[in-house]
C-alpha cells in the first residue's frame, strides 16, 4: 500500500507541533512502554538510524552492510543517493522500515558543487541560480531509475555559499524527488556554457539532519561490538533511534489506552478515542497516531480538518492505513 503524503514547506524544519488537548486523559504503565525505555533488541525491529553514507557504493549496498553489522534480516533506506553521492540516509530496522514511505516523500537538503565549463561573471551565475526556485519541470536524468517523463518538482531556496574560479559552491532545499544532476545541468544551459555536477553531500531528510545524531557505518560497528563485549548499551542507544523519531514531521494524534487495540486490529480512530492533536492535519492527508507515552501506533489518513475537531461530538478522525504496533501491546478493554 502507497500512503499519500504532501509534504508542507520545507517539512523537515516544522517546528514541535503545539498539541491540543481535546481530554486530560492518563496512561496505565502496566502495558506499552515509553520509546527511550525499549530494549536494544526492540530498537532493532522498532529503530531507525541516521546514516552517513560514504562514497562508492551503493544505498542498497550499505543498507546491507547495515544488516551484517547488526544480524538483522530485515532493514532498508530512504530515498536513493548515487554511489559517489555522499550523507544522510535514513536506514530503518526490522518492521520500522514501514516507515519509510514517509521520509522517501519528505523535503530534502544538499551542498553540492557544481563545475562550470568556461568562465562566467560571477554576478550572472547568482542571477541566474536565483531564477532557480520555485516550482520546475524536470525530466530525470538518463542514468535514473524512475520513468524518464516531464514532472514538476519545488526548489524550496538554494544559495551560493561560494565561487572559485568555474567551482560554485551551493545549498539547496528541495521537494523528494529532485534531481541535482539536473538542476546542474539546466543551469549550464542557462548560462551557456554548460555544467556538470562535481560534488554532492545530503545533509537533510525530512527530520534528519547531519547535525542531529549522524554516525558512520564504523560508529555503528563499533558500537554494537562495544554492547556485545562490554554489555554496554549508551553508544548503540545514541545511534538506533525509535523510530517515532522519523515521523516527527507528521502531524500527530495521541490516543486514549481504551483505543489502542482497536487501530492495532485496523479499526478507525473514532472521536471518542482522541486525547491531543496536532492542528496541522487536514482531511484526506497522513496523520501519525500515538499513545500518550508516544509510541507510534499506527499511520493514518485524516478524515476531517483539526480546525474542526472541537466542535464534534462523534465521528471518524481517521482511517487506519499501516500499523506499527503489534496487536496485544494494549489490553482490549483497558481497567483504571
Amino acid at each position: 500500500m502507497t500512503l499519500v503524503f504532501s509534504p508542507p514547506k520545507l517539512s523537515f524544519d516544522n517546528p514541535k507541533q503545539p498539541l491540543k488537548i481535546l481530554s486530560r486523559d492518563t496512561t496505565d504503565f502496566k502495558w506499552g512502554k515509553i520509546p527511550s525505555n525499549r530494549t536494544i533488541a526492540e530498537l532493532l525491529n522498532y529503530g531507525i538510524i541516521n546514516l552517513d553514507k560514504p562514497p562508492n557504493p551503493t544505498s542498497h549496498e550499505v543498507v546491507s552492510y547495515v544488516k551484517k553489522i547488526l544480524g538483522i534480516p530485515k532493514a532498508g533506506h530512504s530515498g536513493t543517493l548515487d554511489p559517489q553521492v555522499t550523507g544522510v540516509l535514513p536506514t530503518a530496522l526490522g518492521k520500522a522500515t514501514r516507515i519509510l514511505d514517509t521520509l522517501l516523500l519528505a523535503g530534502k537538503e544538499y551542498v553540492g558543487n557544481m563545475r562550470l565549463h568556461s568562465d562566467i561573471d560571477e554576478s550572472r551565475i547568482r542571477s541566474i541560480i536565483r531564477d532557480y526556485v520555485g516550482d520546475l519541470y524536470q525530466r530525470p536524468p538518463l542514468r535514473a531509475s524512475v520513468k524518464r517523463v516531464l514532472r514538476i518538482r519545488t526548489i524550496y531556496n538554494s544559495e551560493i555559499l561560494d565561487i572559485k574560479e568555474r567551482e560554485v559552491l551551493f545549498r539547496i532545499s528541495s521537494q523528494a524527488g529532485f534531481y541535482v544532476r539536473k538542476y546542474c545541468h539546466d543551469i549550464g544551459q542557462s548560462l551557456s556554457c554548460g555544467a556538470h555536477m562535481k560534488e554532492l553531500r545530503r545533509t537533510r531528510s525530512g527530520p534528519f539532519s547531519e547535525t542531529d545524531f549522524l554516525s558512520t557505518l564504523h560508529d555503528l560497528y563499533d558500537a554494537f561490538e562495544w554492547y556485545k563485549e562490554e554489555k554496554d548499551e549508551n553508544p548503540l542507544r545514541n545511534i538506533i533511534l525509535p523510530m517515532e523519531y522519523g515521523v516527527k514531521h507528521i502531524p500527530k494524534i495521541n490516543i486514549k489506552d481504551s483505543a489502542v487495540n482497536p487501530l492495532c486490529h485496523g479499526a478507525p480512530l473514532a472521536l471518542p478515542g482522541v486525547s491531543k492533536y496536532s492542528e496541522e492535519f487536514k482531511a484526506g492527508k497522513m496523520v501519525a497516531i500515538y499513545t500518550l507515552k508516544n509510541e507510534l501506533v499506527a499511520l493514518g489518513e485524516a478524515q476531517i480538518d483539526a480546525i474542526t475537531l472541537p466542535e464534534k461530538e462523534n465521528g471518524i478522525v481517521s482511517s487506519t492505513k499501516r500499523v506499527l504496533m503489534p496487536i496485544g501491546t494494549y489490553p482490549s478493554s483497558p481497567k483504571k
